[in-house]
């Protein structure tokens, strides 16, 4: 049985194989934030992300005892605890927000991740943006500012605050991960997000500790399990498929959480909601095809320039 699949799966496109895991990457992403949901009277935030990151914790474990001196070794500390103190911020942040607000709109807000991306790669980054760049930038907030006005589905209140902000401090671990992936491998930024995001979750969730029961304690342990789940489908299929093709099956998790929301919650979203998510997701699939376009004209100039090199080579050779 097992063997059937490895080889239907090996008889199809990488693309499609990339968009089965990103899939399944959206699923259990929409199976944790409903977990967080129904959890969330009587865990805080900070409890659930360190149950979150024990999680991460447990599944990494076997792999970092292999070898520890490699998963550990790295030449800039005070970067890699900035940025995992910063994810920890915007895990606890991320799951108010999903416990406060209905599930399509904490998703909605959660994609602006990719706008705040623009800013910081201009100030952080040094990289040039492009006026089309910057107009998608600047149309994605506007789609944000149309499901925050008072007369739309939500306001500007407390969870759609940190919605954004959540958003933000992601935007910013991630520009630390392009950073650090100079010199670091993947599995080391891996490792340090765990053990730092672990050791960073534990003050807040003293202050608000409480034992769960029985069937809690499960449940919140398969909330921790499939945000190692999601992370690690999502790794996945970014590494097998093409990125620019990729990203879109991404936001299919915006439909996963209406859905959820809808039959679980009653929850249904406005049109204002829907109009501006909208606005919100074509503005970042524009950003990410854009990047992509640059990517591939940058690496075959790269190409092509070292084709020269070749062929002046060669010549010198020949005289």
């Amino acid at each position: 049985m097992a063997g059937s699949i490895r080889a239907f799966a090996a008889g199809l496109t990488p693309n499609i194989r990339g968009a089965a895991w990103m899939l399944a990457s959206a699923l259990a992403f929409t199976a944790m934030t409903t977990l967080v949901k129904f959890l969330g009277a009587d865990y805080s935030p900070a409890l659930q992300t360190f149950y979150r990151q024990v999680a991460g914790i447990l599944v990494l474990a076997p792999i970092i005892v292999r070898d520890w001196r490699r998963a550990f070794y790295t030449t800039r500390p005070w970067i890699l605890l900035f940025r995992s103190g910063a994810g920890t911020l915007a895990m606890i942040l991320n799951f108010y927000a999903y416990q406060k607000m209905p599930l399509a709109d904490a998703n909605a807000l959660s994609f602006t991740r990719s706008l705040w991306l623009a800013p910081l790669a201009f100030f952080v980054l040094r990289e040039t943006l492009g006026p089309l760049r910057i107009g998608a930038t600047v149309v994605g907030f506007a789609g944000v500012l149309l499901m925050l006005t008072p007369s739309g589905h939500f306001s500007l209140g407390v969870p759609a605050l940190a919605a954004l902000a959540s958003a933000f401090l992601f935007a910013l671990t991630i520009t630390g991960m392009k950073v650090m992936a100079r010199d670091h491998s993947p599995f080391t930024l891996l490792v340090y997000a765990a053990v730092l995001g672990l050791v960073f979750s534990i003050p807040p969730a003293v202050f608000v500790w409480r034992w769960p029961h029985p069937v809690d304690l499960l449940l919140l342990v398969i909330m921790g399990v499939l945000g190692v789940v999601t992370q690690a489908c999502y790794i996945k299929g970014m590494q097998i498929g093409d990125a620019a093709a990729m990203a879109p099956i991404d936001y299919t998790r915006l439909v996963f959480a209406v859905g959820a929301g809808f039959v679980l919650f009653r929850e249904v979203p406005g049109i204002r909601t829907i109009i501006g998510a909208a606005i919100v997701v074509g503005a970042t699939l524009y950003i990410t095809w854009r990047e992509h376009v640059a990517a591939k004209r940058q690496a075959a100039t790269l190409a092509a320039a070292v084709a020269e090199d070749v062929q002046a080579i060669d010549a010198v050779g020949e005289a």
